[in-house]
């Protein structure tokens, strides 16, 4: 028996022995208190030998806490704080979105992370277990958080086969979609008019790269190409996780550090370029009237939420193979900086390149429009006198322009829009709001263009986007293959294959022509609704029906002190609140907003909305009724008695570590228990009862309070306590497999 152990140090203590009800599940020793090692002095005053139950118990453990916390953060630091964050920011006023971002970070991201981290290291079995265990009747969260991974893990991955795609085109120079391609007839040469209405970089992706169609209903067939690059991707995707955190630990070294390698570089080569601090000033520049506007917080609320990977199963996952007395909650607060503060780092390296882009796109308008008035001029049109003296074609700088066209403006007041002159003003290009794909695969690309170097530079950024998408790719596949292998006996390397085999070929939907349509309706209806249902779920079953004094007394046996007040208030009123708010606002977004998608017209060269047909409408809410479909299913199957608990898919080693709740524990003087209030001092004499330490002091417990009706705990009923048992030492009982 360790030295340390809380055993140990009752022996050497001459108080008298109260046990918690935290204090009874924390423990791996049997069960029957006369039997047990809980029992220090048996009742005729002798002591009972100790009985030492191994802490080893075959469960895989991280090789070190570095490799843990590196874990965590590939999984939760991804693509989205690289596109999604800078458009937010952009969006919602600048530096004023991160006011209510930092704050719902608080309240909602730091305690629900803390959440999953603790019960998913206290229980040390993956999101199936861990809530079968918490509360059997809500067992769905589980199975509803496995449906979620695999929907993100099939679109996810066809993003990384797209900068797998990049990546590889990136080793060229001039880079691919640097020009427009020239179109031939004989010895006519036109660039292509599909490039020439749009950007090089537009049409590389859209025609190049997608070959996309111009609806969601015209199918056109599998694109080779990106076929390939998703095969690519999930063989590098089943390599890293196909042995487990033993090959993902190790993966995790380079996929989680590198990133921060690359947006170092870029924000040190961005600052050097002209223009970037133009970029980096319009992204901090507050616009506090935004902070009122209760969409701003519902996009914060959203992105806190989705950035911490909060309900899929992958941050259980990645907990429950710590040593139980791991500081989980330090490693809450660290790994939610590091996650804002990299998309701090990458919203500066964002705009100081799109800063840099703005300024050649301004120069560029420029020179475009100074040509149109050398033309209007030569053609009498308009007067030189309307030109400044100062004012030199040659070397026209964008003052000198605006000058000119505010006098032209002012002149020709009539007929002024028919000249067809634009004001080339830099804050309408810092103002254009670009996210996702167009961020990284179209306006990042184009600045890239424009760089010294130009291949170096973009090997280094897709190379990048393939590392941010691997780590989170890992966590996504470990919340979908650590329930499983915790349920059932199977060999992982040959699980591990077959689902990659599997996603690969039900991936082929994003493959096609038409696939980043559908990129995009999983995107919007297959995470969103479900995992915020999920996760209030989740929340409500650890504070409202395991109860958070329970919790907070089982963190503070787990951590060896007790968390701070706040997270009782927080977890119990404040984060399901605010969750129930954001859940009613999704609600209502999506029936105020026309489902569609904006599909590339290759006549016009550009994007228009267009509603979804009634088959791809059909298709979207079968998403969201799919992956909370287990939720209902699974709570009326055990109400009814027609499913069993899942306890008999546990292991021995840890059942053993289960023990029966106290289902009619009393809600007694919870501010005393809160503020750490010390218990009665006398327990009951009675020999056939056990004195526990409650929230008012002292209760006594027998056999007959163990219900059998409790929510949680339900398959971990051990055999009754019998007053006349003996004191003689025994064998203890084994639990039962079966509810």
């Amino acid at each position: 028996m360790p030295k340390n152990s809380k055993v140990t140090q009752r022996e050497q203590s001459n108080e008298h022995v109260t046990e918690s009800v935290a204090d009874l599940l924390a423990h791996e020793e049997p069960l029957d208190y006369k039997s047990s090692s809980l029992n220090v002095i048996g009742a005729t005053g002798k002591k009972v030998p100790q009985i030492e139950v191994p802490e080893d118990d075959g469960r895989p453990a991280w090789n070190s806490k570095l490799q843990y916390i590196l874990a965590q953060v590939g999984f939760s630091v991804g693509l989205g704080n690289v596109w999604r964050f800078p458009y937010l920011c952009q969006k919602n006023g600048g530096g004023a979105y991160l006011v209510p971002y930092f704050i719902l970070l608080l309240l909602i991201g730091i305690p629900l992370f803390f959440l999953e981290l603790a019960v998913g290291q206290k229980i040390r079995r993956g999101s199936i277990g861990v809530w079968n265990y918490v509360c059997p009747s809500l067992g769905g969260i589980g199975m509803s958080s496995l449906m979620v991974c695999g929907f993100v893990g099939l679109y996810y991955n066809v993003i990384i086969g797209w900068s797998i795609f990049y990546f590889f085109q990136s080793f060229q120079y001039p880079l691919p979609w640097s020009e427009c391609p020239i179109r031939r007839n004989g010895t006519l040469a036109i660039v292509e008019p599909e490039c020439d209405k749009s950007s090089a970089t537009t049409y590389f992706w859209y025609r190049q790269t997608l070959n996309i169609t111009s609806t969601i209903a015209e199918s056109g067939g599998l694109n080779i190409k990106m076929t390939l690059s998703l095969l690519v991707a999930w063989i590098i995707v089943c390599l890293a996780v196909i042995r487990g955190i033993a090959s993902s630990g190790k993966v995790m070294y380079f996929s989680s550090l590198f990133p921060y390698v690359v947006l170092f570089c870029f924000l040190v080569r961005g600052l050097m370029l002209k223009g970037s601090v133009d970029g980096i000033a319009h992204m901090f520049t507050p616009k506090l009237e935004k902070m009122l506007e209760p969409q701003v917080w519902r996009e914060a609320a959203t992105q806190v939420f989705f950035a911490l990977g909060l309900g899929f199963g992958g941050v259980i996952a990645f907990s429950s193979y710590n040593k139980i007395d791991n500081n989980c909650h330090f490693d809450a607060v660290l790994v939610s900086l590091i996650n804002f503060l990299t998309s701090i780092l990458a919203t500066l390296v964002v705009f100081a390149v799109l800063g840099f882009k703005a300024n050649i796109m301004n120069e560029k308008c420029v020179v475009e429009n100074a040509e149109k008035i050398l033309g209007y001029l030569n053609s009498d049109v308009l007067s030189h006198d309307l030109i400044p003296p100062h004012v030199n074609f040659s070397h026209l700088t964008t003052s000198d322009y605006a000058e000119m066209y505010g006098v032209i403006k002012a002149v020709k007041e009539g007929g002024f829009a028919q000249l067809g002159l634009e004001p080339c003003l830099l804050e309408d290009e810092l103002n254009k709001s670009v996210q996702g794909t167009g961020l990284a695969f179209i306006a990042f690309t184009e600045a890239m263009t424009h760089f010294p170097g130009s291949p170096f530079w973009s090997v280094m950024f897709f190379f990048m986007l393939i590392n941010l998408g691997l780590g989170s790719m890992i966590g996504t596949m470990t919340g979908i293959t650590t329930p499983v292998l915790d349920a059932y006996k199977v060999q992982k390397e040959l699980f591990t294959v077959c689902c990659c085999i599997v996603a690969f070929f039900c991936g082929l939907l994003f493959v096609q022509r038409s696939g980043n349509y559908f990129v995009t309706m999983f995107d919007d209806y297959s995470a969103g609704l479900p995992l915020t249902v999920v996760v209030i779920l989740e929340n409500l079953s650890v504070a409202w029906i395991y109860g958070t004094k329970r919790f907070m007394q089982d963190l503070e046996d787990m951590l060896g002190f007790r968390p701070c007040i706040i997270y009782f208030y927080l977890w119990k009123y404040v984060s399901p609140l605010c969750l129930i708010v954001l859940i009613s606002a999704t609600v209502i977004e999506m029936a105020i907003s026309p489902p569609g998608y904006n599909a590339w017209v290759e006549e016009l060269a550009q994007e228009r909305f267009q509603s979804y047909p009634p088959w791809a409408l059909a298709m979207c809410f079968a998403l969201i009724i799919v992956a909370m479909l287990p939720l209902p299913v699974v709570f009326i199957a055990r109400r009814l008695n027609l499913m069993s608990d899942g306890s008999n898919k546990l292991s021995v080693s840890y059942r053993k570590t289960m023990m029966k709740d106290m289902s009619n524990l009393e809600e007694q003087d919870e501010a005393r228990f809160i503020l750490g209030a010390k218990p009665g001092e006398a327990p009951s004499s009675a020999p056939a009862h056990k004195a526990y330490l409650t929230p008012g002091g002292t209760k006594t417990l027998d056999a007959n309070s163990l219900s059998p009706n409790s929510c949680y705990g339900t398959s971990y009923q051990n055999a009754a306590i019998s007053p006349t048992t003996p004191t003689t030492p025994t064998t203890p009982a084994t639990p039962d497999s079966d509810s």
